[in-house]
């Protein structure tokens, strides 16, 4: 059978773009859902994992997407039924919340670009990210940051020994800080929305997005062996 898996968007400008093509590439039968647009949340009997996606709303910002919610909720189920949940960015910061740790805005500011990932010796006994535990590097574009973790979660990379970049909440619930599913295309619309924040930070965001052309095949090197694997622990869970 087909592993089946569910994902949860945002925002319209942030769909799973490369992780839904790769997943599909992998084998699985991706569905997406836009709670922003009105979709209810799927049904757990129809899928057999969950990607969360990235937004620009803090993973706190019930009151302005009230969705967020319910899929906190959502996550914490999965936690305790051993489904596997995989966030990115603000999917990764839900995650955290969802199960007891917290996020804030980072007080260094929006990080922006291409990043090493600083993995941790835990990341190559992880059953998800040991397949990607080598140098690599990923696009990041976030305001917040997790600022501390879930009781019993572990810390797969990290930068400069504090930014948390990827980490397993619980046994089958993964996030990631970076965004392994845009490419320079899908964000140009991004950095067009903080002009004048990077103006005042100094940042040639032009630069930046050509540099993250020029690394496209290195990043679909580095990354779709996550999409990949997450397939594989998908159909292992479910058996």
């Amino acid at each position: 059978m087909t592993a089946r898996i569910a994902v949860i968007q945002h925002e319209a400008t942030c769909p799973p773009h490369l992780v839904g093509t790769w997943l599909a590439d992998a084998g699985a039968s991706v569905s997406v859902c836009h709670p922003y647009a009105g979709d209810e949340l799927p049904d757990p009997s129809t899928y057999d994992a969950l990607v969360v996606l990235g937004g620009s709303m803090g993973a706190n910002d019930d009151a302005t997407s009230p969705w967020l919610a319910p899929v906190r909720e959502r996550i914490r189920q999965h936690a305790e039924d051993g489904v596997p949940v995989l966030g990115i960015c603000l999917g990764h910061q839900l995650a955290a919340v969802a199960l007891g740790g917290t996020v804030e805005v980072n007080s260094r500011g929006q990080t922006f670009g291409l990043r090493n990932l600083g993995w941790t010796p835990d990341a190559h006994l992880d059953p998800l990210m040991s397949t990607v535990a080598t140098p690599r590097r990923g696009v990041h574009w976030h305001d917040d940051i997790v600022t501390s973790l879930p009781e019993g979660a572990v810390v797969l990379a990290s930068a400069e020994g504090v930014e948390v970049q990827a980490a397993r909440f619980a046994p089958t619930v993964w996030g990631v800080q970076h965004h392994p599913e845009v490419d320079a295309e899908l964000i140009r619309p991004w950095a067009k929305d903080d002009r004048e924040l990077h103006l005042a930070q100094g940042l040639d965001a032009e630069a930046v997005l050509d540099e993250i052309d020029s690394a496209r095949d290195e990043l679909e090197a580095a990354w779709r062996p996550l999409a990949e694997r997450f397939v594989e622990v998908t159909e292992h869970h479910r058996v």
